[in-house]
């Protein structure tokens, strides 16, 4: 059975569901499907951002913060590593600097 699905996965997205060997702990169909939504969540939240920082908070980390704590909730149906992906990809989209790592609660 050939993958004909023309979506490129970048690494870091990939590293959100491979352990410690490397090895994806989820089939890559899964993988792919929750790519496609952080991406789009990514990009649909550039513009939300940027009213937020035109308009009520000038300082682009505390932007992404509330951002990031917005997605932690169980609600907004990201794992918490997605949750980060998702921040670092919007960083990224809006040309910020990345978003400070969020300690692990291990």
């Amino acid at each position: 059975m050939s993958d004909d699905n023309q979506i490129l996965i970048p690494p870091s997205f990939f590293a959100v569901y491979t352990d410690a060997r490397q090895r994806l702990r989820e089939p890559i169909g899964v993988v792919r499907e929750r790519y496609e939504i952080c991406e789009d969540l990514a990009s649909h939240l550039v513009g939300h951002a940027q009213i937020q920082h035109h308009t009520e908070v000038p300082v682009e980390s505390e932007i992404l913060t509330r951002i990031r704590a917005g997605l932690a909730v169980p609600e907004a149906g990201l794992q918490p590593a997605e949750a980060d992906w998702v921040v670092q990809r919007l960083a990224e989209l809006l040309g910020w600097p990345g978003p400070e790592p969020v300690p692990s609660e291990d």
